[in-house]
Protein backbone atom coordinates (compact mmCIF):
# COMPACT_ATOMS: atom_id res chain seq x y z
CA UNK A 1 0.00 0.00 0.00
CA UNK A 2 1.09 3.58 -0.34
CA UNK A 3 -1.71 5.37 1.09
CA UNK A 4 -1.89 6.89 4.34
CA UNK A 5 -1.88 5.86 7.64
CA UNK A 6 -3.79 8.13 10.03
CA UNK A 7 -3.38 8.48 13.90
CA UNK A 8 -5.97 8.68 16.11
CA UNK A 9 -5.84 12.45 16.45
CA UNK A 10 -7.64 12.47 12.60
CA UNK A 11 -10.36 10.31 13.99
CA UNK A 12 -11.29 12.02 17.24
CA UNK A 13 -11.79 14.86 15.33
CA UNK A 14 -13.84 13.61 13.11
CA UNK A 15 -15.78 12.42 15.85
CA UNK A 16 -16.01 15.26 17.82
CA UNK A 17 -17.23 18.19 16.16
CA UNK A 18 -16.11 20.77 18.35
CA UNK A 19 -13.35 21.77 16.24
CA UNK A 20 -15.23 23.33 13.41
CA UNK A 21 -12.15 23.10 11.29
CA UNK A 22 -10.55 20.14 11.92
CA UNK A 23 -13.49 18.26 12.11
CA UNK A 24 -14.05 19.40 8.31
CA UNK A 25 -10.17 18.21 7.52
CA UNK A 26 -10.83 14.91 9.35
CA UNK A 27 -14.06 14.61 7.50
CA UNK A 28 -12.95 15.10 4.15
CA UNK A 29 -9.54 12.40 4.59
CA UNK A 30 -11.81 9.44 5.93
CA UNK A 31 -14.05 9.68 3.52
CA UNK A 32 -11.59 9.57 0.81
CA UNK A 33 -9.84 7.20 2.74
CA UNK A 34 -12.95 5.06 2.97
CA UNK A 35 -14.05 5.76 -0.62
CA UNK A 36 -10.66 4.95 -2.52
CA UNK A 37 -9.52 2.16 0.50
CA UNK A 38 -6.63 4.70 0.55
CA UNK A 39 -5.49 4.81 4.07
CA UNK A 40 -5.33 2.39 7.14
CA UNK A 41 -4.98 2.14 11.07
CA UNK A 42 -3.77 -0.34 13.57
CA UNK A 43 -5.16 -1.92 16.62
CA UNK A 44 -3.18 0.98 18.70
CA UNK A 45 -5.10 3.98 16.59
CA UNK A 46 -8.34 2.04 17.40
CA UNK A 47 -7.95 1.92 20.96
CA UNK A 48 -6.81 5.41 21.34
CA UNK A 49 -9.48 6.80 19.60
CA UNK A 50 -12.32 4.72 21.68
CA UNK A 51 -10.30 5.73 24.87
CA UNK A 52 -10.44 9.35 24.02
CA UNK A 53 -14.10 9.18 23.26
CA UNK A 54 -15.40 7.41 25.79
CA UNK A 55 -13.50 8.56 29.10
CA UNK A 56 -11.53 11.95 28.04
CA UNK A 57 -14.49 13.74 26.53
CA UNK A 58 -16.54 16.25 28.15
CA UNK A 59 -19.97 14.34 27.22
CA UNK A 60 -18.67 11.21 26.39
CA UNK A 61 -19.95 9.36 23.66
CA UNK A 62 -22.88 6.36 24.62
CA UNK A 63 -22.39 3.30 24.08
CA UNK A 64 -24.62 2.46 21.05
CA UNK A 65 -23.33 5.93 18.91
CA UNK A 66 -19.63 4.72 20.12
CA UNK A 67 -20.92 1.20 18.39
CA UNK A 68 -22.06 2.96 15.29
CA UNK A 69 -18.75 4.62 15.03
CA UNK A 70 -16.31 1.89 15.33
CA UNK A 71 -18.56 -0.40 12.69
CA UNK A 72 -18.67 2.79 10.18
CA UNK A 73 -14.90 4.37 10.48
CA UNK A 74 -12.84 2.38 12.65
CA UNK A 75 -13.41 -1.36 11.57
CA UNK A 76 -12.95 -0.54 7.78
CA UNK A 77 -9.69 1.27 7.74
CA UNK A 78 -8.28 -1.49 10.27
CA UNK A 79 -5.12 -3.59 9.02
CA UNK A 80 -2.56 -3.13 11.39
CA UNK A 81 -2.84 -5.89 14.15
CA UNK A 82 0.67 -6.31 16.68
CA UNK A 83 2.98 -8.52 16.14
CA UNK A 84 6.79 -9.10 17.53
CA UNK A 85 8.15 -7.97 14.89
CA UNK A 86 6.44 -4.72 15.03
CA UNK A 87 6.95 -4.32 18.22
CA UNK A 88 10.79 -5.01 17.22
CA UNK A 89 10.50 -2.30 14.59
CA UNK A 90 8.97 0.20 16.62
CA UNK A 91 12.09 -0.23 19.31
CA UNK A 92 14.32 0.67 16.44
CA UNK A 93 12.43 3.65 15.42
CA UNK A 94 12.48 4.81 19.05
CA UNK A 95 16.28 4.17 19.17
CA UNK A 96 17.10 6.04 16.07
CA UNK A 97 14.65 8.78 15.89
CA UNK A 98 13.92 9.60 19.85
CA UNK A 99 10.13 9.07 19.92
CA UNK A 100 8.29 7.73 22.61
CA UNK A 101 7.44 4.24 22.50
CA UNK A 102 3.97 5.07 21.95
CA UNK A 103 4.34 7.36 18.59
CA UNK A 104 7.25 4.72 17.71
CA UNK A 105 4.91 2.07 17.34
CA UNK A 106 2.56 4.86 15.32
CA UNK A 107 5.31 5.13 13.01
CA UNK A 108 6.12 1.45 13.02
CA UNK A 109 2.79 0.21 12.03
CA UNK A 110 2.21 2.83 9.29
CA UNK A 111 5.91 1.48 7.89
CA UNK A 112 4.55 -2.25 7.93
CA UNK A 113 1.47 -0.93 6.48
CA UNK A 114 3.50 0.06 3.47
CA UNK A 115 1.96 4.09 3.58
CA UNK A 116 3.87 6.98 2.24
CA UNK A 117 2.20 9.41 4.62
CA UNK A 118 1.79 9.22 8.08
CA UNK A 119 -0.85 12.03 8.70
CA UNK A 120 -0.68 12.98 12.48
CA UNK A 121 -0.44 16.37 14.27
CA UNK A 122 1.39 14.92 16.93
CA UNK A 123 4.46 14.27 15.39
CA UNK A 124 7.37 16.41 13.60
CA UNK A 125 5.73 17.73 10.20
CA UNK A 126 7.20 16.38 6.91
CA UNK A 127 10.27 14.47 8.28
CA UNK A 128 10.82 11.61 6.46
CA UNK A 129 11.17 7.96 8.05
CA UNK A 130 12.68 5.25 5.91
CA UNK A 131 10.36 6.14 2.92
CA UNK A 132 7.29 7.23 5.04
CA UNK A 133 6.51 11.11 5.21
CA UNK A 134 4.43 12.42 8.28
CA UNK A 135 2.27 15.27 7.14
CA UNK A 136 0.34 17.61 10.15
CA UNK A 137 -2.98 17.55 8.15
CA UNK A 138 -4.09 20.78 10.35
CA UNK A 139 -1.50 23.06 9.58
Amino acid sequence: MSGDFLDSNVLVYLLTPQDDRKHRISRDIVVSALEGQSATISYQVVQETLNVLTRRLLHPITAQNLRGMFQQFLLPLWTVMPSPALYESALSVRERYQYSFYDSLIIAAALEAGCGRLLSEDLQHDQQIEGLRIVNPFR
